[in-house]
């Protein structure tokens, strides 16, 4: 059985559709579906079903996942170890973050190292989404939750606060906000119930005898829709301190959440890997004073 054919098998089945599969092999369109049908026929088994918006697996298909990923699981820990130590980092590490932490505090550090090593390439996704190390959607990936399933390798980096915040602009011209109840008042920013992707995010139900919201999926848009002064919300407070015009509103009522990051056993002590894991790990944990909200700065609260 040939393995360059199963290896494309394996990325069409975790992404879903042939054309992204292509893009991440740096493979056209065509090669790929060429390949699946000589895969298929050499087994004798129809493996995926093809449709337009996108391929799902058959219980043939099923079956050789299975056998497909603890085949790679092998080949990735044999290669691990026969790479010597010293080995320069090269290669391609997928980092999966949450949006606030990935864009706010890693996207500039592992850049740093990304530059600090020319054969490794890092690839930052910044999402606002979980992401499967089975899958191999990334290779580390930073988590609000401790994982509870899974053989995986977790380590935890950080606890981070989250405030309520409005602009100086918003502040000084809408009325005072001096207890939760105060925001019956006011339009709070917040995220989409609906795309919450971790019961961690749930911080701002306590706020909710307000009516009107205005509803974001990203942080990142939650934090702009602060600064521009349309109303006040709940923000991480690391990334709120990048920005003077932020008011810390009701500073009793802060959320304090967690980050974890996973790697999975087979990939762990791929040298590049190992790296990234390490560098992330080192660089929040030297700055974990910058995620806990302790100042009492009377500029920075309402």
């Amino acid at each position: 059985m040939d393995w360059d054919r199963i290896r494309i098998f394996l990325e069409v089945a975790r992404t879903g559709q042939i054309r992204g599969a292509a893009k991440r092999l740096g493979l056209d369109h065509s090669t790929v579906a060429r390949q699946l049908n000589a895969l298929e026929l050499d087994l004798g088994s129809k493996l995926l079903v093809r449709a337009i918006n996108g391929s799902s697996l058959t219980p043939a298909g099923a079956a050789l996942l299975t056998t497909a990923e603890r085949v790679e699981s092998e080949f990735l820990r044999v290669g691990s170890q026969l790479k010597p130590a010293t080995e320069n980092l090269t290669g391609t590490v997928r980092v999966g973050a949450p949006d606030g932490l990935g864009n706010y505090f890693l996207a500039p550090r592992l850049g740093a190292f990304a530059a600090a090593n020319p054969g490794l390439t890092i690839q930052l996704e910044p999402l606002p989404r979980k992401f499967s190390l089975a899958r191999r959607e990334a290779d580390v990936v930073v988590t609000l939750e401790r994982p509870t399933e899974g053989r995986l390798i977790c380590t935890k980096l950080t606890d981070f606060t989250l405030s309520l915040y409005g602009s100086e602009d918003y502040v000084g011209r809408s009325a005072p906000i001096r207890d939760p109840d105060d925001l019956s008042n006011h339009l709070l920013i917040t995220y989409i119930d609906d795309i919450v992707y971790s019961s961690a995010l749930h911080y701002a139900s306590s706020f909710n005898k307000t009516a009107h919201r205005y509803e974001c999926g990203s942080v990142m848009g939650q934090v702009e829709a602060v600064r521009a002064g349309h109303g006040v919300g709940v923000l991480h407070d690391y990334a709120a301190a990048r920005f003077l015009e932020l008011r810390r509103l009701l500073p009793n009522h802060s959320f304090v959440r967690s980050y974890w990051l996973i790697s999975h056993p087979d990939s762990h002590d791929t040298p590049r890997v190992r790296a990234v894991h390490q560098q992330i790990v080192s660089i929040i944990r030297q700055a974990r004073q910058e995620f806990v909200a302790t100042s009492t700065d009377p500029s920075r609260i309402a």
